[in-house]
């Protein structure tokens, strides 16, 4: 890991690599957190990391574009690794990439009738199937705890 971390910053000065406990791209540091352990995970998430920076990802305003950016980044994760000769385990990517998509399958299920909801904003999401609102937590991190709001529903119109 230790090599590859300094290719990495040779080629990418502007990046700053620090030891950490938990493997992430802060955008407003231009740091990356990685552990300097040598499984393939650990430097498929690495690269992973390097990805989001290289590609400017900062923010998302939707979990839709949470999870494109996820795959973006895996995308070019796989292209760092031709480039530094390490292979990525496309079972990984995916296995990865179904945390987001099951985190994003909850949060978008209605509380009342269980049916997939379209997201209004960064926290809220409306059934169109039955009206109900309902708000989300803002954090990625987190079980997708879903509280309906105290909105009123809209009734449907006959024909509608």
């Amino acid at each position: 890991m230790d090599t590859l971390v300094h290719k990495l910053q040779q080629d990418h000065p502007n990046l700053l690599f620090t030891v950490g406990e938990t493997l992430c791209w802060s955008p407003k540091r231009n740091q990356i957190f990685y552990a300097p352990d040598e499984a393939p995970h650990s430097v498929a998430g690495l690269l992973h990391e390097v990805g989001h920076a290289l590609l400017g990802h900062h923010t998302f305003k939707s979990d839709i574009e949470l999870l494109q950016k996820e795959v973006e980044a895996w995308q070019k994760a796989q292209h760092l690794a031709a480039r530094y000769n390490v292979r990525i385990d496309e079972n990984h990517i995916q296995d990865c990439l179904d945390t987001y998509r099951d985190w994003l399958y909850q949060r978008s299920r209605c509380p009342a009738c269980r049916t997939t909801g379209v997201q209004q904003t960064q926290r809220q999401y409306h059934c169109i199937n039955c009206g109900t609102k309902w708000e989300v937590s803002s954090s990625r991190l987190r079980r997708p705890y879903r509280q309906q709001a105290a909105f009123t529903s809209t009734t449907k119109e006959a024909g509608a």
